[in-house]
């Protein structure tokens, strides 16, 4: 009896690992963001960067700036920090208002996660 329970043990251990595996290793959210969602800034950013909490897989990532006119503002492709952490892009002269960030990304575990925010460029700038 004593060995038939220690192979149920083992098996019931062998079925959860990959759940706790999972578990610990999830999707990519971000930490920081620069601008900040919600924030108001008087001078125009010349690059948007997303800081996320697990490493981003390059080839997957999309980063974009639009204005109130639905135009990618960015001027060049996103890029990935060497550490993998760090998403960003260059963008042209944006004026004055508000725009998008939408980002999508894929962590290294294969788990995809994606969002939005948004920020402003007030009238003191370009």
């Amino acid at each position: 009896m004593r060995t038939s329970r220690k192979f149920k043990a083992i098996a019931l251990l062998i079925t959860l690992a990959p759940c706790a595996a999972s578990l610990a290793y999830a999707h990519a959210y971000p930490e920081e963001e620069i601008p900040a969602a919600g924030q108001q800034v008087t001078t125009p950013p010349a690059e948007v960067s997303i800081k996320f909490d697990s490493a981003i897989e390059k080839l997957f990532a999309k980063l974009e700036v639009t204005g109130a006119d639905g135009k990618n503002e960015a001027v060049a492709a996103p890029v990935v920090s060497d550490s993998g952490k760090r998403l960003s892009v260059k963008v042209g002269a944006l004026r004055p208002g508000e725009y998008s960030v939408k980002w999508s990304v894929v962590c290294i575990d294969t788990h995809h996660s994606q969002g939005s925010y948004t920020f402003t460029v007030a009238s003191g700038g370009l």
